[in-house]
């Protein structure tokens, strides 16, 4: 029987999803079964209609249910079922919500404390650049009526090809499509090469807002285990066989939430691999301004043949510009645009003016030298408290924004992120990260966001605890 409890401060969406997982997990629901109308639903615990149409969505978007034509909803028949004694794959946490727990972390992002975020803090930011950016678009009277360009604002469209050139991925300003921030880049992208029942491979773990947006295409999605020093290529290659997916999702440089590094050699083994067995890389590389070294990528090394690039502005501006841009080959990159247009029409020309103003600022070069030294101080003293504390860590990159640690006395990073939050901390629950999410111990930390003593103190009595009630 599942009870609402309005009076209580978790929303009514993520009660239903809570306690339908949990009927399912606990098979009161079992495979098959049927699920009350989405008014018979509303109208038996008082919610409104699109209380349940949202929760039912979130669960379909999960994997847990199943909606049938003209037939209703239905508990969705797991492949892990049809076997009896087979190996199970990790069921979702029914106490974890993981798109609630994200939409959290935007709508709460005032916490004081914020090592689990996605972003850095404002004085890490090149503040001063852009608002001379501001104050020149202002003083020269731009025109703030109408829409941008299909394709972007053409300044920011050239000075993105020619930062490119620096890294060797030589395209001229035609072959780069402005977006609403790299997350919508990837959106258009998937929407473009994929259809419902494709197989798509990403990395495990890695971008929870990927795999949520896959997961409403109706994809089916393969996680690629991430090892310290890349991609399990052995793994890769048997599940290439099995799936012969249409492509992959991934991020080869300081990849969240591991910050681990693809090789060389493993990135012309994965162009090589997406010829053989025909799909297309898709790289998300946001984090190449943070990267000291001059190191290739897949679009530098296959110059964008079965490669679609994809980088942003907002990490190293600020992520309230949301300006990200997809590179690809021109006929790719025509359909990308008119996916743009169809969905939102054009993004924002004021934002990718202030946007360009601050990439050309002359103190912009000095900015991000100063933003990866800092980084890379943060990198090495975070990694010792969390080495001082116990914890075990994935890998240690010296750059980037996180690191991915587990402690052996944490078996559930989720729910020490619920008591973290009511001391005003905020964390990355590795859960939250998973292709197939379950408890885990394992956590992101933001470097940035991760010298504050509260956080320690926080973390030595939670694990002090642990051992206590052990």
């Amino acid at each position: 029987m599942l009870i609402l409890r309005p009076e209580q401060p978790t929303p009514l969406v993520s009660q239903i999803v809570e306690g339908l997982r949990g009927l399912i997990g606990s098979q009161k629901l079992k495979a098959d079964s049927k699920l009350p109308s989405i008014r018979a639903f509303a109208a038996a615990h008082g919610v409104s209609v699109f209380t349940v149409v949202e929760a039912y969505d979130r669960l379909v978007a999960q994997g847990l249910l199943v909606s049938r034509a003209n037939a209703g909803f239905f508990v969705k028949r797991r492949s892990d079922e049809s076997a009896a004694g087979a190996a199970s794959t990790p069921r979702p946490d029914p106490r974890f919500d993981a798109r609630w727990y994200l939409q959290q972390i935007f709508e709460n992002r005032n916490l004081p404390l914020k090592p689990g975020c996605g972003w850095l803090p404002h004085d890490w930011l090149f503040e001063d650049g852009m608002r001379r950016s501001l104050r020149h678009l202002a003083s020269e009277g731009t025109d703030i009526g109408g829409y941008g360009l299909p394709f972007g604002h053409m300044a920011l469209r050239m000075a993105t090809a020619e930062a490119l050139s620096e890294q060797q991925i030589v395209v001229d300003a035609a072959q780069v499509l402005l977006t609403q921030g790299s997350s919508q880049a990837l959106d258009l992208v998937a929407r473009r090469l994929l259809k419902p029942g494709d197989a798509v491979l990403v990395d495990d773990p890695g971008y929870p807002n990927l795999m949520f947006m896959l997961r409403f295409l109706g994809v089916e999605i393969i996680g690629v285990p991430r090892i310290p020093s890349g991609y399990d290529m052995p793994a890769l290659e048997a599940l290439l066989a099995q799936h012969r997916p249409k492509a992959f999702f991934t991020q080869p440089r300081l990849q969240s939430p591991t910050c681990s590094m693809a090789s060389l050699p493993q990135l012309v083994q994965l162009l090589q691999l997406a010829q053989a067995h025909d799909f297309t890389l898709v790289e998300n590389d946001i984090y190449a301004e943070m990267d000291a070294s001059m190191r290739p990528s897949l679009a530098s090394l296959g110059q964008l043949r079965r490669v679609v690039y994809v980088g942003s502005y907002s990490k190293t501006i600020s992520p309230n510009i949301r300006v990200g841009y997809v590179v690809a080959q021109p006929e790719l990159l025509d359909e990308l645009a008119q996916l743009k247009m169809v969905s939102g029409l054009t993004s924002s020309d004021i934002t990718e003016r202030l946007a360009f103003g601050t990439v050309t600022d002359g103190r912009w070069r000095k900015h991000l030298k100063a933003l990866r030294d800092r980084l890379a101080q943060a990198q090495g003293s975070v990694a010792r408290r969390l080495d001082a504390l116990g914890f075990e860590l994935f890998h240690e990159a010296a750059a980037g924004m996180y690191l991915w640690a587990r402690h052996p006395d944490i078996a559930d990073s989720s729910e020490l992120s619920r008591r973290a939050a009511v001391e005003g901390i905020m964390l990355g629950p590795g859960q939250l990260f998973l292709v197939n999410p379950h408890p885990t111990g394992w956590l992101r930390f933001n470097v940035a966001f991760s010298e504050d003593e509260r956080l320690w103190r926080f973390l030595e009595r939670s694990i002090e605890e642990q051992r206590r009630y052990d």
